[in-house]
Protein backbone atom coordinates (compact mmCIF):
# COMPACT_ATOMS: atom_id res chain seq x y z
CA UNK A 1 0.00 0.00 0.00
CA UNK A 2 1.18 3.51 -0.86
CA UNK A 3 0.43 7.16 -0.24
CA UNK A 4 1.82 10.45 -1.55
CA UNK A 5 4.90 12.24 -0.29
CA UNK A 6 3.52 15.74 -0.81
CA UNK A 7 0.29 17.39 -1.91
CA UNK A 8 -0.15 18.08 -5.63
CA UNK A 9 -1.88 20.62 -7.84
CA UNK A 10 -2.26 20.15 -11.58
CA UNK A 11 -4.31 21.83 -14.30
CA UNK A 12 -5.45 20.68 -17.72
CA UNK A 13 -7.81 22.16 -20.31
CA UNK A 14 -10.06 19.92 -22.39
CA UNK A 15 -12.39 21.49 -24.98
CA UNK A 16 -12.27 24.86 -23.20
CA UNK A 17 -13.16 23.33 -19.78
CA UNK A 18 -10.53 23.83 -17.11
CA UNK A 19 -9.88 20.90 -14.75
CA UNK A 20 -7.85 21.82 -11.65
CA UNK A 21 -6.73 18.73 -9.76
CA UNK A 22 -5.60 18.57 -6.16
CA UNK A 23 -4.21 15.45 -4.51
CA UNK A 24 -3.87 15.57 -0.73
CA UNK A 25 -2.48 13.25 1.88
CA UNK A 26 -5.26 12.89 4.49
CA UNK A 27 -5.72 11.08 7.78
CA UNK A 28 -9.49 11.33 8.40
CA UNK A 29 -12.84 12.57 7.07
CA UNK A 30 -12.58 15.82 9.03
CA UNK A 31 -9.50 16.71 6.96
CA UNK A 32 -11.38 15.80 3.77
CA UNK A 33 -14.34 18.01 4.68
CA UNK A 34 -12.10 20.96 5.61
CA UNK A 35 -10.09 20.71 2.38
CA UNK A 36 -13.22 20.52 0.21
CA UNK A 37 -14.86 23.46 2.02
CA UNK A 38 -11.67 25.53 1.70
CA UNK A 39 -11.42 24.76 -2.03
CA UNK A 40 -15.08 25.72 -2.54
CA UNK A 41 -14.36 29.09 -0.91
CA UNK A 42 -11.18 29.65 -2.91
CA UNK A 43 -12.70 28.56 -6.26
CA UNK A 44 -16.24 29.77 -5.54
CA UNK A 45 -17.17 30.37 -9.18
CA UNK A 46 -16.32 26.82 -10.35
CA UNK A 47 -18.99 24.61 -11.90
CA UNK A 48 -18.17 21.28 -10.14
CA UNK A 49 -16.10 20.08 -7.17
CA UNK A 50 -15.77 16.34 -7.75
CA UNK A 51 -13.76 14.20 -5.37
CA UNK A 52 -12.81 10.73 -4.23
CA UNK A 53 -10.81 9.44 -1.32
CA UNK A 54 -9.48 6.32 0.30
CA UNK A 55 -8.76 6.41 4.03
CA UNK A 56 -8.00 2.99 5.49
CA UNK A 57 -10.80 0.73 4.27
CA UNK A 58 -13.21 3.62 3.64
CA UNK A 59 -13.73 4.78 0.06
CA UNK A 60 -15.96 7.53 -1.27
CA UNK A 61 -16.61 9.14 -4.65
CA UNK A 62 -18.72 12.22 -5.41
CA UNK A 63 -19.77 13.47 -8.87
CA UNK A 64 -21.03 16.87 -7.60
CA UNK A 65 -23.67 17.31 -10.26
CA UNK A 66 -21.84 15.70 -13.18
CA UNK A 67 -23.72 12.74 -14.75
CA UNK A 68 -23.67 9.72 -12.45
CA UNK A 69 -20.36 7.79 -12.34
CA UNK A 70 -18.54 10.12 -14.78
CA UNK A 71 -16.30 11.89 -12.26
CA UNK A 72 -15.91 10.52 -8.72
CA UNK A 73 -15.76 6.81 -9.61
CA UNK A 74 -13.20 7.24 -12.43
CA UNK A 75 -11.07 9.32 -10.02
CA UNK A 76 -11.41 6.63 -7.33
CA UNK A 77 -10.40 3.97 -9.87
CA UNK A 78 -7.11 5.82 -10.48
CA UNK A 79 -6.39 5.91 -6.74
CA UNK A 80 -7.19 2.19 -6.44
CA UNK A 81 -5.11 1.25 -9.51
CA UNK A 82 -2.11 3.05 -7.99
CA UNK A 83 -2.78 1.22 -4.70
CA UNK A 84 -2.99 4.54 -2.81
CA UNK A 85 -4.38 5.08 0.66
CA UNK A 86 -4.90 8.10 2.92
CA UNK A 87 -5.35 10.15 -0.24
CA UNK A 88 -8.00 12.65 -1.38
CA UNK A 89 -8.36 13.64 -5.04
CA UNK A 90 -10.39 16.77 -5.86
CA UNK A 91 -11.01 17.96 -9.41
CA UNK A 92 -12.52 21.42 -9.79
CA UNK A 93 -14.13 22.03 -13.18
CA UNK A 94 -14.81 25.32 -14.88
CA UNK A 95 -17.24 24.56 -17.71
CA UNK A 96 -15.95 25.89 -21.02
CA UNK A 97 -19.21 25.80 -23.00
CA UNK A 98 -18.62 22.52 -24.87
CA UNK A 99 -20.35 19.38 -23.55
CA UNK A 100 -17.96 16.43 -23.31
CA UNK A 101 -20.53 13.62 -23.03
CA UNK A 102 -20.33 10.79 -20.51
CA UNK A 103 -17.30 9.10 -22.09
CA UNK A 104 -15.47 12.42 -22.43
CA UNK A 105 -16.14 13.34 -18.80
CA UNK A 106 -14.99 9.93 -17.63
CA UNK A 107 -11.71 10.33 -19.53
CA UNK A 108 -11.26 13.95 -18.44
CA UNK A 109 -11.65 13.24 -14.72
CA UNK A 110 -9.56 10.06 -14.70
CA UNK A 111 -6.81 11.66 -16.83
CA UNK A 112 -6.78 14.74 -14.58
CA UNK A 113 -5.96 12.55 -11.58
CA UNK A 114 -3.54 10.29 -13.52
CA UNK A 115 -1.55 13.29 -14.76
CA UNK A 116 -1.37 14.83 -11.30
CA UNK A 117 0.03 11.75 -9.55
CA UNK A 118 3.65 11.26 -10.55
CA UNK A 119 5.43 8.03 -9.62
CA UNK A 120 8.23 9.89 -7.83
CA UNK A 121 5.64 11.30 -5.40
CA UNK A 122 4.33 7.86 -4.40
CA UNK A 123 5.80 6.35 -1.25
CA UNK A 124 5.07 3.17 0.71
CA UNK A 125 2.94 3.45 3.83
CA UNK A 126 4.95 2.37 6.83
CA UNK A 127 2.74 1.22 9.66
CA UNK A 128 3.26 2.76 13.06
CA UNK A 129 2.41 1.26 16.42
CA UNK A 130 1.92 2.71 19.85
CA UNK A 131 3.28 0.70 22.77
CA UNK A 132 2.58 1.26 26.43
CA UNK A 133 5.20 -0.11 28.81
CA UNK A 134 5.45 -0.28 32.58
CA UNK A 135 8.65 -0.74 34.51
CA UNK A 136 10.30 -0.29 37.85
CA UNK A 137 12.20 2.90 38.69
CA UNK A 138 15.46 0.91 38.83
CA UNK A 139 15.08 0.24 35.07
CA UNK A 140 14.56 3.86 34.02
CA UNK A 141 18.11 4.46 32.72
CA UNK A 142 18.04 1.22 30.72
CA UNK A 143 14.61 1.97 29.21
CA UNK A 144 15.60 5.56 28.38
CA UNK A 145 18.69 4.24 26.60
CA UNK A 146 16.68 1.67 24.61
CA UNK A 147 14.13 4.33 23.59
CA UNK A 148 16.58 7.17 22.89
CA UNK A 149 15.71 7.11 19.15
CA UNK A 150 11.94 6.76 19.61
CA UNK A 151 9.20 9.31 20.13
CA UNK A 152 7.92 8.96 23.71
CA UNK A 153 4.39 10.40 23.74
CA UNK A 154 3.45 9.85 27.37
CA UNK A 155 5.20 9.47 30.74
CA UNK A 156 3.67 8.68 34.11
CA UNK A 157 5.53 8.33 37.39
CA UNK A 158 3.55 6.53 40.10
CA UNK A 159 4.33 3.26 41.88
CA UNK A 160 5.95 2.22 38.62
CA UNK A 161 6.92 4.20 35.54
CA UNK A 162 4.66 4.09 32.47
CA UNK A 163 5.79 5.24 29.04
CA UNK A 164 3.95 5.28 25.76
CA UNK A 165 6.00 5.48 22.57
CA UNK A 166 5.65 5.10 18.82
CA UNK A 167 7.70 2.90 16.53
CA UNK A 168 7.65 2.18 12.81
CA UNK A 169 6.99 -1.43 11.75
CA UNK A 170 10.58 -2.16 10.66
CA UNK A 171 12.13 -0.54 13.72
CA UNK A 172 10.83 -2.47 16.73
CA UNK A 173 12.97 -2.22 19.91
CA UNK A 174 13.16 -5.92 20.89
CA UNK A 175 14.83 -5.23 24.23
CA UNK A 176 11.59 -3.67 25.44
CA UNK A 177 9.50 -6.90 25.31
CA UNK A 178 9.63 -7.54 29.06
CA UNK A 179 7.88 -4.26 29.84
CA UNK A 180 4.96 -4.28 27.36
CA UNK A 181 1.45 -3.69 28.68
CA UNK A 182 -0.32 -2.80 25.44
CA UNK A 183 0.55 -2.63 21.74
CA UNK A 184 -1.77 -1.14 19.08
CA UNK A 185 -1.48 -0.04 15.45
CA UNK A 186 -1.80 3.69 14.75
CA UNK A 187 -2.41 3.49 10.99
Amino acid sequence: MFTIKENIKNEIIINKSKFITFIYKVENKQMVNKIINDLKKEYKDATHYCYSYIIGSEKKANDDGEPSHTAGIPMLNVLENKNLNNVLAVVIRYFGGIKLGAAGLLRAYSNSVKEAIKDDNIIPIIKEYKIKIEFDYKDINNVNYILKDYKITYKEFDQNVIYEFIYKENNYPKKIDNYIIKKEPIN
